[in-house]
């Protein structure tokens, strides 16, 4: 199945490096991809449960999904998860 999640906090291809390369971690998710002109993340996913976890994950990076909290300490997240995107880039 596939779902896309519009998300806050999207800045760059640093972000969307560090958003794909930890979301294709999770168990149960895969072809990641991030359009930043969207600010929205797609991915395929085995179970209800995977969305779950995908939504905990970015929020826990600093990119929570649209109409979530987005406090600034979430914020600052999303500053730092972009700078070792653009690290490991």
């Amino acid at each position: 199945m596939q779902s896309t999640l519009n998300i806050q906090n999207l800045k760059c291809g640093g972000c969307a490096n560090t958003i794909i390369t930890r979301l294709n971690q999770l168990e149960g998710i895969d072809a990641v991809t991030v359009d930043n002109d969207t600010d929205s993340v797609s991915f395929s996913y085995q179970n209800e449960s995977d969305i779950e976890n995908a939504s905990a994950l970015l929020s826990k990076l600093g990119y929570p999904i649209e109409g979530d909290v987005n406090t600034l300490g979430k914020k600052a997240k999303s500053f730092v998860s972009c700078a070792v995107g653009r690290l490991n880039n």
